[in-house]
């Protein structure tokens, strides 16, 4: 299956730094395990766009597109579970990966730099998963293969809205590029260095 690269573009260029290939190689045997880390990833996704829309209620634009965000972050979630189910995969507990975490730790506590810095995380999310399902929808089979080739489409969509979000409540063009090489910095360091466990957005196996 091919995988169309001009949605990755500007994510690749925005992200700066790839997946590493050692996070590819452990991570195609453990699909059951990254498809209930994803499930939750896309759970956590939608909480955090509906954390948005609690926060800033007045902000009608970021509203707006949260609450789109969030209904098709749950309509993911529930396509994976239903794969799962058809594949005969079965639910357990899966540890979250330190990944978004450490980019949350981050975030300034005062705003409007809090605002600014959730979205430009959001938006590093949501391109590490667009990279992510475009390096594996060639080498998983199906349904998988077919899954992760529609939502890089919607992850890329994701990124997107992030990104022009931050850019729009940004004081100026020069606070926001400030932000994104904080972030990236962090964000290249997270997926570079070893983790302990695979998981979809962890570092390779270390």
């Amino acid at each position: 299956m091919l995988v169309k690269t001009a949605p990755l573009t500007d994510v690749m260029r925005f992200l700066g730094q790839p997946t590493p290939v050692t996070w590819v190689e452990a991570a195609l045997p453990e699909i059951e395990l990254l498809a209930i880390d994803h499930a939750n990833c896309e759970k956590k996704a939608a909480a955090t766009a509906m954390a948005l829309m609690n926060r800033y209620p007045g902000k009608t634009d970021l509203v707006r597109q949260m609450s789109r965000l969030a209904r098709e972050e749950l309509r993911h979630f529930e396509q994976v579970v239903k794969l799962m189910e058809g594949a005969g995969m079965h639910w357990h507990h899966v540890t979250a990966s330190r990944y978004a975490a450490a980019l949350r730790d981050e975030v300034a506590t005062g705003e409007p730099d809090r605002l600014l810095d959730l979205l430009v995380v959001g938006a590093f999310i949501e391109a590490r998963s667009c990279e992510r399902f475009a390096l594996l929808a060639p080498r998983v089979g199906e349904p998988f293969a077919a899954l992760y080739t529609a939502l890089l489409a919607s992850e890329s969509r994701h990124f997107r809205n992030y990104l022009s979000l931050a850019e729009r409540y940004a004081k100026t063009a020069q606070d926001v590029e400030r932000r994104i090489e904080r972030f990236r910095q962090l964000e290249n360091d997270l997926i570079a260095k070893p983790d302990r466990e695979i998981r979809f957005h962890s570092g390779p196996p270390g």
